[in-house]
């Protein structure tokens, strides 16, 4: 069975079935030994490269006395070529590595030095439960931290897209402690320093979020993608400055958070890929200004439209956003806009018979069929145009 991820049992089925199964070549001949295995076409040693099979042999005097004596469940697999045994770790999943790993100092030494991690992302998830994700892109595990003891031990596994997700929980009186010990251990083991995805409930544990994004802190950790936000209506405002001015976003932030204080003294990331605020009614001028980020939403903002038609000329004249190519705007009306906010700044409507594909958020694009356009004094050209997506529409800015 499985190694528990806090206990001693045996290794998992994996490693069991790979080392059973890697006698030397001229063994295969021997039915008494292979009336119980899998068919050939099913055998592990039958997908390793041919120097990993040679290596196997080498270390085969172990493994032959092992099976002839079936009462011995000790696997010599420490006594293999590390060529060997990173091929039997390949045909391992992300659970069996980190369990191996938990058995002794040597194992969690063993389990380090594979060089094929490089497949697997992980993500972590401060929800109601606390998760830890990796990501081997055709299959998924994640270890889930609860304070239910009705789920400790269950797991789930179910296929989506081509792949396999597979959900183990574990019950934890403080699962957050839990929960940042594993990760420091998975981290470890994968040798990663960079947190593929981060999502994270303000509200969830609000007594120990500034706990949390300390841990993150002292781990040295960048995240790629990161994602905020909140359930009730109470003030986190705090713990989300304190986030964006600790961590290190490298790629895309999406908040729906309610931020409750105008002055609100969080710090926006720069040269993002995609900065999406579903709440903006926080953003003002000024900060409007500091965002540098290729693709934008600002959600329910409050800015004037004194303040946009000020924007917009000092986009033109290159003086702020240098880098935006999109900008998506909500509840706003194309004609309107026009009026109020364009009414002083040279612009061009052009005809519903023209149509163009432009980018938008999110990395998509759209067909569209006329618009409004102005142009920046390097020759670049920003069209205004109504863009859908479900059942809200927005108004929307690509840069071209």
């Amino acid at each position: 069975m499985p190694l528990g991820i806090f206990s001693n049992v045996l290794l998992p089925p994996s490693i069991i079935n790979c080392l059973i199964l890697c006698p030397p070549l001229s063994f295969f001949s021997s039915i008494d030994c292979f009336c119980r295995m899998k068919p050939l076409k099913q055998l592990p040693i039958l997908r390793l490269p041919l120097r990993a099979m040679e290596e196997v042999s080498k270390g085969m005097h172990s493994i032959i006395k092992m099976v002839s004596n079936r009462r011995d469940n000790t696997f010599p697999i420490l006594r293999l070529p590390f060529l060997a045994i990173e091929e039997i770790f390949k045909t391992m999943d992300p659970i069996e590595i980190i369990n191996f790993s938990m058995i002794s100092k040597r194992t969690r030494t063993v389990a380090k030095s594979m060089r094929f991690y490089s497949k697997y992302s992980i993500d972590l998830y401060i929800h109601e439960t606390l998760e830890i994700r990796l990501d081997g892109r055709k299959d998924v595990v994640s270890y889930v931290m609860t304070s239910d003891k009705k789920m400790n031990g269950k797991s789930e596994e179910k296929e989506q897209n081509g792949r396999i997700e597979r959900k183990v929980y574990n019950y934890s009186k403080d699962p957050v402690k839990k929960w940042k010990k594993l990760s420091t251990h998975v981290l470890d083991i994968f040798k990663k320093q960079t947190i593929n995805y981060l999502s994270m409930q303000m509200d969830a544990f609000v007594d120990q979020n500034v706990s949390i994004i300390d841990f993150l802190k002292t781990s040295e950790i960048s995240v790629n993608d990161c994602y905020l936000y909140q359930w009730e209506q109470n003030n986190v405002d705090e713990n989300v400055a304190y986030l964006l001015n600790t961590i290190t976003i490298r790629y895309n932030l999406e908040t729906w958070l309610h931020i409750k204080t105008y002055f609100f003294d969080g710090k926006i990331p720069k040269n993002l890929e995609g900065l999406y605020f579903m709440n903006s009614e926080w953003i003002g001028f000024e900060k409007l200004l500091e965002i540098d980020c290729k693709s934008v939403i600002l959600g329910r903002n409050w800015i004037s439209v004194e303040e946009w038609n000020s924007f917009f000329k000092k986009w033109i004249a290159m003086e702020t956003n240098q880098n935006l190519e999109c900008l998506q705007l909500s509840h706003k009306h194309l004609e309107t806009f026009r009026a109020l906010v364009l009414h002083d700044i040279p612009h061009e409507v052009v005809g519903e018979g023209v149509k163009r594909i432009l980018k938008t958020v999110r990395n998509r694009s759209t067909e569209i069929n006329g618009g409004i356009d102005i142009r920046r004094i390097d020759g670049k050209t920003a069209t205004f145009f109504m863009h859908r997506e479900l059942w809200t529409e927005s108004l929307a800015m690509s840069i071209h």
